[in-house]
């Protein structure tokens, strides 16, 4: 990969999800493989221990587990993040959609079709997905799907 390629990268993230993400998520050029359509975009981005992003044809990045683990460990909460509590958490973790009747908090500023880190009430990281409902007004719904997961952590 080209040290302008790595730094758009880097700059792409860092715009989807606020300064420093590009630097938490890509830290070296030697430390992630890029694989590319055959028309040479950039399509996934992958790390020894696993993949942290995929590149969308909207130019916008979707979150592996191993990405949203990487930002969750750089933003301070709530960033990004959708609360849920014992209810719901093992049925996240499998993979299944967090609904808004058990989020317990969200990021206020979280719109839908923002990259969500669903994360348990203690912290852990359940699953990475796309937020469905504004994040301000996340906990108030008692209906609804507030995150599409894409991807639950008992799928690591």
């Amino acid at each position: 990969m080209s040290d302008s390629e790595f730094r758009g990268l880097r700059r792409g993230a860092d715009y989807q999800f606020g300064p420093g993400a590009g630097r938490a998520l890509f830290p070296s050029v030697d430390t992630v493989e890029v694989t590319h359509t055959s028309s040479g975009r950039p399509r996934q981005v992958i790390a020894d221990d696993g993949r942290l992003v995929t590149y969308g044809t909207d130019g916008r990045y979707t979150l592996g587990l191993t990405g949203g683990r990487r930002l969750q460990a750089h933003f301070e909460a709530p960033r990004h993040r959708v609360v849920v509590g014992d209810e719901s958490e093992p049925f996240v973790r499998e993979g299944r959609n967090a609904f808004a009747k058990f989020v317990q908090q969200a990021d206020p500023g979280l719109r839908p079709g923002d990259e969500a880190l669903v994360v348990h009430e203690d912290g852990d990281l359940l699953a990475v997905g796309r937020a469905e409902l504004p994040g301000h007004g996340m906990a108030d719904f008692e209906t609804g799907m507030a995150v599409k997961v894409r991807r639950g952590a008992d799928g690591d």
